[in-house]
């Protein structure tokens, strides 16, 4: 019976492809939006945790203030001091290297090319704890830390922009106000949930401070940057750091921390949460499409029954049963929506391939979204149509006979 219904929902469908497909549009626009909404999100979320894994293994980040950005000493919130960065390498026994990070945004110059480019002062070992590998040249070692020699090692952004690809090594190009040699070049990292990693210059600190920007103050440090020990307690190590930063900032048991320490998992989490959370309302929205769609469906199968009254009293008169033209046009609703699943399914398919490839996030095909969007569709359908359909079948024979 449940086959013969179908035959009958096809026939009906092909006798008005115009009128089916504008029926399915809703249904057929709202599962493509779902899906692809779904889907980039999720490979949103694994290209933001490839992305946070590059910057170090065991990572943990100290920085001044709330949150993952900092607030200058301006804004009320004090910086780190090199000593800072001394103590907690020697007194917190989880952590196996430590570097200090002074970051500004500099005009940089080279021939008839300016830009302005992240700039960051630190120390030889900031290379080996945030995984960077180079492409060509070399790092600055702690004889340039020491003398703050005028040399600099630049990320594949930096190269890309100011030398138009070319080879930029033994180069010198202007940063802030005073001349530096390229003497390395970085291998490309990409984008990341924190920006560009490869729009970066890397610096002695000593050459930051006493050449481009200058050191006012001791507590010149915007960031930490700290290896944990293979194995480690990356929560028991935090505890430590931030009980030993409460001390060295003379904070009492009732005042907040005024600096946060954060590792990759943390970072990873948090960033990750956030685009499941974006992903999980686009999709809620795009849902509002398959409402619209369901009311689509009824509308027409209420239009439906009206123009078949006559077939429907012929159908009761010669002895069929209320539930089985009931069945006819809920099987009929279901196809309509179900088409619309599928073909919402295909467009989604080719969206995903074509806008990861734009925005350079994984395509990661999930079968279980494609199942319960298709489900869903057909739900819809059942959900939507079961009102005309039960009109259908309460219809008197007689009075169906004697329509016009």
């Amino acid at each position: 019976m449940i086959w013969n219904a179908f035959a009958i929902a096809v026939r009906e469908i092909a006798r008005n492809l115009t009128r089916a497909f504008l029926t399915v549009l809703g249904v057929f626009i709202g599962v493509a939006a779902i899906i692809t909404m779904v889907t980039l999100g999720q490979g949103a979320t694994v290209a933001v945790k490839a992305q946070i894994s590059n910057l170090g293994s065991n990572l943990m980040l100290l920085r001044p203030g709330s949150g993952f950005g900092f607030r200058p000493a301006s804004g009320g919130v004090a910086n780190f001091s090199e000593r800072d960065a001394e103590i907690i390498g020697e007194q917190i026994a989880g952590v196996a290297a430590i570097a200090p990070v002074r970051s500004a945004a500099l005009s940089t110059i080279y021939l008839r090319t300016a830009r302005t480019t992240p700039v960051i002062g630190t120390t030889p070992i900031y290379f080996d704890i945030n995984k960077w590998v180079l492409a060509e040249g070399r790092f600055f070692t702690n004889a340039d830390l020491r003398s703050g020699g005028a040399v600099c090692v630049i990320g594949e952004t930096v190269r890309r922009e100011l030398f138009e690809g070319g080879n930029p090594i033994g180069a010198k190009i202007r940063i802030g106000k005073a001349s530096c040699e390229v003497i390395g070049l970085l291998k490309g990292k990409g984008q990341a949930g924190m920006g560009d990693q490869d729009d970066t210059i890397i610096v002695p600190l000593a050459t930051l401070q006493r050449r481009l920007v200058g050191k006012a103050s001791s507590h010149d440090i915007t960031q930490i940057v700290i290896s944990g020990k293979d194995g480690m307690n990356g929560d028991a190590v935090i505890a430590e750091i931030t009980l030993l930063m409460r001390q060295r900032r003379n904070l009492q048991g009732n005042q907040d921390s005024n600096f946060s320490v954060f590792d990759t998992r943390q970072i990873a989490e948090a960033l990750g949460s956030t685009t499941q959370l974006m992903t999980t309302l686009l999709a809620a929205v795009a849902g509002v499409s398959l409402l619209v769609g369901g009311i689509g469906i009824m509308n027409i199968m209420l239009v439906s029954v009206t123009e078949r009254t006559r077939e429907i009293g012929i159908r009761l008169a010669i002895g069929a049963l209320g539930s089985e033209v009931l069945l006819q046009f809920l099987v009929e609703a279901v196809t309509l929506s179900c088409i619309g699943g599928i073909l919402g399914i295909l467009l989604a398919l080719g969206l995903c391939v074509g806008l990861a490839q734009l925005i350079h996030v994984p395509f990661n095909f999930n079968l279980q979204i494609n199942v319960i969007a298709f489900f869903f569709s057909a739900a819809v359908g059942i959900l939507f149509g079961y009102a005309p359909a039960r009109r259908a079948a309460r219809l008197n024979p007689i009075d169906a006979l004697r329509h016009e």
